[in-house]
């Protein structure tokens, strides 16, 4: 088969592309944040006493960071189910009080923050309790299980004056905050466009968890783990697997896209639902009776910029975040940012030419290289930005949230930002069960179709 030609534009545009494959490329190790939270900054000093709700996967990781966070002490945990009781002391490593009623803690005059990581479906009802007890509250992401809850846990928040952070710990590493200094230096030039997915391929990364051999209605309290939920009889699966169900939790928009959304976010600066969201997916490989599909696309219009991300459990591909940028492309990958030059210096056009005559060929590219006297300038460096080994973002997350509470500064992901990360979750949501664009009524507070 005859193979098309090259055109000068092709061999310019590839050997661009080769010279970048092969350019300089700076790379830096950030330094972690998590002690410049702990910094003397504090009015007295003393330790924050917290109580975790929800020792469960979640809540043991959450405690294990805040074992690195000097300035914060564990007081008592709370979970419904004996195992996961047994499992937060362990995570956390100390002696302290536990129950299945987490309100007994709330009661304690010396508690003065609490870590909330109970399934999506009980947020609103542990938040608002911890509000009402004077508390100051840490809530895992997402922030909601739907638009209503996530207005009502806003409400009660201003209402209390209390201090709120949302559970998305990515807004609180150090390497998307040296990407938020590059996108707001101008660096990257006119940004329309920003593309993020979360990829896995394994039983785990679709919640098919393993149900313990104790878990029984007399281990877990399934009557009070179902408050909020419709009532059916105990169903350990259900209990392990709750991010696979409707009833409680919000599938891989809920679990996975608010990690991007808040990322994106965070780095961007935008703090608002979007505007319309397009979904389309399937379950298909892990349709073992769940709700939610197992493979979601959403595209996004927020101001001025589409946001594309998907969720997939039948490949594991990464979890990148790419921002295309006129002047440069920026992608964060795990703890790495790169940060890659786009060519845009001045080239003469080839692939229009093919139409004109060889004179007249010859006439334009001398014109052309006579108006365009001087070399290209040499192409940027290739930067890279990479956390250090070990680090744990959830720690300094943790860190920046103990700080606020005692200096009653504000947090750097307050409820409005959680309510709008979590938004767009629902969104996304609704426009694959609707079939439908999912667009948000800022004015009603609701999504519509």
């Amino acid at each position: 088969m005859k193979m098309p030609s090259i055109t000068r534009r092709d061999f310019v545009r590839l050997s661009a592309g080769a010279v970048a494959a092969g350019a300089a490329i700076n790379s830096t190790i950030l330094e972690p944040a998590l002690l410049a939270a702990q910094s003397p900054t504090t009015n007295s000093g003393r330790k924050i006493r917290f109580v975790s709700i929800g020792t469960g996967i979640r809540g043991c990781d959450l405690l294990r960071s805040a074992r690195q966070v000097t300035n914060g002490v564990l007081v008592g945990t709370a979970d419904l189910y004996d195992m996961h009781q047994k499992a937060g002391l362990e995570a956390y490593g100390a002696d302290v009080p536990t129950t299945r009623d987490y309100r007994t803690l709330l009661d304690r005059k010396d508690v003065d923050a609490v870590i909330v990581a109970v399934a999506d479906f009980q947020h609103r009802r542990v938040v608002l309790d911890c509000l009402a007890a004077g508390k100051d509250v840490y809530c895992e992401k997402p922030m909601s299980h739907n638009v209503a809850d996530g207005l009502a846990m806003v409400k009660a928040v201003e209402d209390g004056k209390r201090i709120f952070q949302a559970g998305s710990q990515r807004v609180s590493n150090i390497v998307y905050k040296k990407a938020a200094e590059i996108y707001a230096s101008g660096r990257l030039g006119e940004v329309h466009y920003i593309e993020g997915h979360s990829d896995r391929n394994s039983p785990s990364g679709a919640w098919v968890y393993p149900i313990a051999p104790d878990a029984s209605p007399q281990t877990i309290d399934w009557a009070t783990w179902l408050r909020d939920a419709p009532a059916r009889p105990f169903d350990a699966a259900r209990f392990f697997r709750w991010r696979c169900f409707s009833d409680y939790g919000e599938g891989v928009a809920g679990d996975l896209y608010v990690h991007l959304i808040s990322g994106i976010q965070c780095i961007s600066g935008i703090n608002q639902a979007p505007a319309r969201a397009r979904s389309s997916g399937s379950l298909t490989h892990f349709n073992d009776g769940r709700d939610f599909p197992d493979l979601l696309a959403t595209l996004y219009d927020y101001p001025g910029v589409a946001v594309n991300l998907h969720c997939n459990q039948n490949n594991a591909a990464g979890e990148p975040i790419i921002f295309y940028g006129r002047e440069a492309t920026m992608v964060i990958s795990g703890n790495t940012l790169t940060l890659t030059p786009q060519d845009t210096s001045p080239q003469p056009e080839g692939y229009s030419l093919n139409g004109w005559t060889a004179e007249a060929k010859q006439q334009y590219l001398k014109d052309w290289h006579a108006e365009h006297p001087e070399p290209p300038a040499k192409l940027a460096e290739v930067e890279t930005y990479s956390a250090p080994h070990g680090y744990d973002d959830t720690a300094d997350h943790i860190a920046n949230f103990f700080r606020a509470v005692e200096t009653r500064e504000h947090v750097v992901e307050d409820e409005i930002f959680g309510n709008y990360a979590a938004i767009a979750c629902h969104m996304a949501n609704h426009s694959y069960f609707h079939h439908a664009i999912a667009a948000w009524d800022a004015a009603a507070q609701n999504i519509k179709s």
